[in-house]
């Protein structure tokens, strides 16, 4: 992962950092466009080739074209449907290609496909920007800017996703003070760091080499403890790479969003949503759930629209039938609390019950978490293996 290297730190990040805040005003946010764009040169070519370098025309076509984005234009419109087909196009083909086609997909499966770096994030923030342009709920900014937004690097491998009209008077405004920023940021980075090498690289040594064989002749405890520790490993590891991106930008004197606050510690399912990927889960509420109606529709339309959004949940994260069931239990878990609170009301407060909804909560998450990362034949057998031995 590119926060682990030397050159993320002492090429990218310290120069940028320093550099932006000894320039004048109207020069920082170049600061930012050189060194992203550089970024995003240097680890595309060192992962993809010079296919995956020259992905950065995308950044700078959605620039030209983000100049014409107006309230109510169809140049939101266009901008609108480009990310969507661009994330469909680099993440989705040959997925969707093989499920249409059976598999058989000879003549028109992407044989080169690859990611480019970051794309998952900035289409949502490309999307983001022309919605709420075509809403008239953020301002157009200047050329500088709107680059300085899509091609800020910290946040452009792992997020947390930002919104245009939070990012931008962080930009204008003159930096704070270096010792508080930088000791503050400093200290974000290596909690980032310690949760990615002393827990998540670890536990990745266990989770990551169980196969098929292994599930076969592994006794049911065993089974339960790698979920768990596929839990735990997950939640070091992405939570790990969002401290680092926070403490990153802290370094420049700019906040982005938090994207974790204890997930596993929350009573219930929706709980854990408004905890876990933080700054996803409220982009599918305004980009998704209440463009769909949001709990303004009829009940049975709620309970649809909650697991329509996170089956996009699941189809984000990843091209595969395991991400979209992943999606589907947590839409399921999300609408079965609805409706449990419907009927019974609020949850008790009484400790017995708070313990009790905590831990089923985190039962039920970590559940889900073989859909994850296994594929659904591997996903299935663990599950029998696990429910009936």
């Amino acid at each position: 992962m590119i926060f682990n290297t030397f050159a993320y730190y002492l090429v990218f990040l310290l120069p940028a950092a320093i550099l932006y805040r000894l320039a004048p005003a109207s020069l920082r946010v170049w600061v930012i466009v050189v060194f992203g764009s550089a970024f995003f040169l240097y680890f595309s070519y060192s992962m993809a080739g010079i296919w995956g370098a020259l992905c950065l025309l995308i950044f700078l076509w959605e620039s030209i074209i983000s100049r014409l984005y107006r309230p109510r234009s169809r140049w939101c419109i266009v901008g609108i449907l480009q990310s969507v087909i661009l994330l469909g196009i680099f993440k989705y083909w040959n997925f969707f290609t093989g499920l249409a086609f059976f598999g058989r997909t000879d003549l028109i499966r992407w044989q080169g496909a690859f990611l480019p770096l970051g794309i998952s994030f900035f289409t949502f923030e490309f999307y983001h920007y022309a919605w709420d342009r075509k809403a008239n709920k953020t301002e157009a900014g200047t050329l500088g800017e709107y680059l300085a937004f899509i091609l800020f690097f910290p946040t452009m491998v792992a997020g947390p996703i930002k919104r245009y009209e939070d990012f931008l008077p962080k930009l204008r405004k003159e930096p704070t003070a270096w010792t508080l920023d930088w000791e503050r940021g400093i200290t974000r980075i290596l909690i980032g760091l310690v949760k990615k090498f002393a827990v998540a690289d670890l536990l990745t040594a266990w989770t990551d080499h169980l196969n098929v064989h292994d599930i076969l002749i592994a006794d049911r405890r065993v089974l339960i403890l790698w979920g768990l520790a596929y839990g735990a490993k997950i939640y070091a590891d992405f939570s790990g790479y969002s401290d680092i991106a926070i403490g990153s930008a802290r370094l420049f004197g700019i906040r982005v969003p938090e994207n974790f606050d204890w997930p596993y510690g929350r009573r219930n399912i929706q709980r854990f949503w408004q905890s876990w990927h933080i700054s996803l889960t409220r982009w599918l509420i305004d980009y998704v759930y209440i463009p769909l109606g949001g709990s303004r529709v009829s009940t049975p339309r709620i309970y649809l629209n909650i697991i329509v959004v996170m089956l996009v949940s699941g189809l984000w994260h990843g091209a595969g039938i395991n991400f979209i069931v992943w999606g589907l239990w947590h839409g399921l878990l999300l609408a079965g609390h609805r409706l449990w609170r419907r009927f019974r009301g609020d949850p008790s407060s009484n400790p017995v019950a708070v313990f009790s909804s905590r831990l089923l909560t985190f039962v039920l998450v970590n559940a889900g978490w073989p859909f994850f990362c296994m594929d659904m034949n591997t996903a299935t057998l663990f599950y029998r293996r696990l429910l009936f031995g």
